[in-house]
């Protein structure tokens, strides 16, 4: 029950649920006489909010700062790994969700997300052959789990499924720190997720006890020369505003309950 309602007022909070919702009240209050004022305030509110979520500049100073707090992993080579690499026993990719259409192969059914963290974690096994990976994420429904998608999608970029573990029950990332612990105790291990993902991932996982070498990709704000365009409006832009929002009001709700 307290999941679901935290993924329903979550939802609501997001910029274009919010900005939808005071636009409609805007309306509907303008149509009465006592309402005329307030009913202004949400629709310059509402509008307000779209144009900056939507512009391109806006979304990449919401959202870089989160993406550029861990490093990326670099081109690696087998015989000149990095320590921390190196020591790396598990590589765990985080699920992010896929389709289920019949007659896709499972690197067409993952979600861009989920494609970009698997990808990881695979060109992390190449220079890993002692260490397992580790995969998440639940069934909806009937449909195979998402642990089992990732895993054909490791397989058919050469991954043997001997060296695959899975996490088939864990809804949300505070689940996944929990199960995570139990599988590798006290091992390093190479966390892999979307880049602004990670800083709440870390939290969750020290947390829960654990010191993860953080991977991410996936990466939404590559910033770079500043071109006429960034100065415009665009639907990329609207999400990776949303991206931002989430992720802050997730940190916020870990912090509130001491897990930030």
């Amino acid at each position: 029950m307290f999941f679901w309602l935290k993924k329903f007022l979550g939802y609501w909070l997001m910029p274009l649920p919010l900005c939808l919702v005071l636009l409609v009240a805007g309306l509907w209050l303008a149509r009465t006489k006592r309402g005329v004022k307030l009913g202004r305030s949400c629709l310059i509110a509402g509008v307000l909010g779209l144009l900056l979520c939507s512009n391109k500049l806006v979304s990449l100073w919401l959202l870089h700062p989160l993406e550029a707090r861990y490093a990326t992993i670099p081109e690696l080579q087998a015989d000149a790994l990095p320590p921390a690499v190196a020591a790396c026993r598990f590589v765990v990719v985080l699920g992010s969700g896929n389709g289920n259409t019949p007659g896709f192969s499972a690197t067409n059914e993952l979600s861009v997300a989920a494609l970009g963290r698997i990808t990881e974690g695979v060109r992390l096994l190449r220079v890993l052959p002692q260490a397992r990976l580790v995969v998440s994420g639940p069934a909806e429904g009937d449909h195979p789990a998402h642990a089992v998608v990732l895993a054909r999608a490791a397989q058919s970029l050469g991954v043997d499924l001997s060296r695959v573990l899975y996490i088939d029950q864990a809804r949300d990332t505070e689940d996944e720190s929990l199960a995570v612990k139990k599988i590798v105790g006290e091992a390093p291990f190479a966390l892999v997720t979307t880049a602004w993902h990670m800083p709440r991932t870390m939290a969750l996982f020290r947390h829960a006890g654990l010191a993860p070498l953080p991977c991410p990709t996936d990466y939404h704000a590559r910033v770079g020369d500043l071109r006429w365009n960034d100065a415009f409006w665009d639907v990329d832009s609207l999400e990776r505003s949303t991206c931002a929002v989430h992720e802050r009001i997730g940190y916020l709700w870990i912090w509130l309950r001491g897990r930030g």
